[in-house]
């Protein structure tokens, strides 16, 4: 992709044709057209405001919750880097810069006595938590935030509440190619050793139940159950993805390279040598049997994105 030449240039890092498969935890896919690491907040807006409203833009996080196809992604790719990762703690208040990961600002909080431990097992950073209502243990993103930051596709930098941001299970609404920046939280008070004790026994949890040294891209599908607007679970009902993959014989199917993990049948995992098309025709053919089998849809919870290859 060529930019107009009355661009102007931006401070931070413009690559073409960026291979996005080693930024992803399944270690697939092709390359953007455009991959863009903005120096802060003024030049990302800067960006935007002068990008061409044809070209196309995907924000990309940590690459923890996302298929990118064979083929690559049109258009420009954005990463937050060092320029976005900051957090400050005042009272029970944390903001966070959207390029942080989600560990780091549940330990960082816990040891000035802000309980936001649900977030330290989920991977990925605060930017795709609020893209994604991201939660554990029955706590979500939508219960703690204050407010979010984002820069718009015009190039403006805009301040989102959580009622602009329409949370779901596992979604919200966030306007057309905007990028969130930022993310203000509040969490309840806590003792930081009796936090702290909280995350360690959260992530033994994990480990025991969980594919962690594997190639995944955490929870394939969401649960087929159904939860309030903030994201809560009901408790009438409890189907649970892994438990319907496996009811219908699908732990441990593979396709080409892919595997239905057999730790946790509900983590599509790179085996080592599959493509972007394995997993995604993979996960696919679990959601046709299961679907034959048992009558029940499974929506995917892992975003795919991009083309397939020519």
């Amino acid at each position: 992709m060529t930019l107009p030449d009355t661009m102007p240039k931006p401070r931070g890092r413009l690559t073409e044709n960026r291979s996005l498969s080693e930024l992803t935890w399944l270690h697939v896919g092709g390359p953007a057209e455009l991959f863009f690491q903005p120096e802060d907040a003024g030049d990302l807006a800067d960006f935007l405001g002068a990008l061409p409203t044809e070209i196309p833009v995907f924000p990309m996080g940590v690459g923890s919750n996302l298929i990118v196809r064979d083929g690559g992604i049109r258009g420009v790719v954005i990463r937050l880097g060092r320029g976005f990762n900051s957090v400050e703690i005042e009272g029970q208040t944390v903001r966070a810069g959207a390029a942080a990961l989600d560990a780091m600002v549940a330990r960082r909080a816990a040891a000035e006595g802000v309980d936001l431990t649900f977030l330290r097992t989920i991977p990925g950073s605060i930017g795709g938590a609020v893209r994604m209502n991201a939660g554990c243990y029955g706590s979500y993103i939508a219960d703690v935030l204050v407010s979010a930051r984002a820069v718009t596709r015009r190039g403006d930098i805009i301040e989102l509440s959580p009622e602009d941001l329409k949370f779901g299970y596992r979604q919200s609404s966030l306007p057309e190619g905007a990028v969130l920046i930022e993310a203000t939280l509040r969490g309840a008070p806590g003792e930081p050793a009796v936090l702290d004790a909280r995350m360690e026994d959260q992530l033994a949890r994990r480990n025991a139940s969980q594919p962690v040294k594997d190639r995944t891209a955490g929870s394939t599908f969401r649960n087929p159950a159904g939860f309030s607007s903030t994201g809560a679970a009901d408790d009438s009902h409890e189907l649970k993805a892994w438990k319907v993959i496996d009811d219908a014989g699908l732990r441990g199917a593979t396709l080409g390279g892919a595997v239905m993990n057999q730790k946790h049948p509900n983590f599509l995992t790179n085996a080592g040598d599959a493509t972007a098309a394995d997993l995604e025709n993979l996960g696919e053919m679990v959601r046709k049997k299961v679907y034959l089998a048992l009558g029940l849809e499974l929506d995917w919870e892992i975003m795919r994105v991009g083309e397939p290859a020519p």
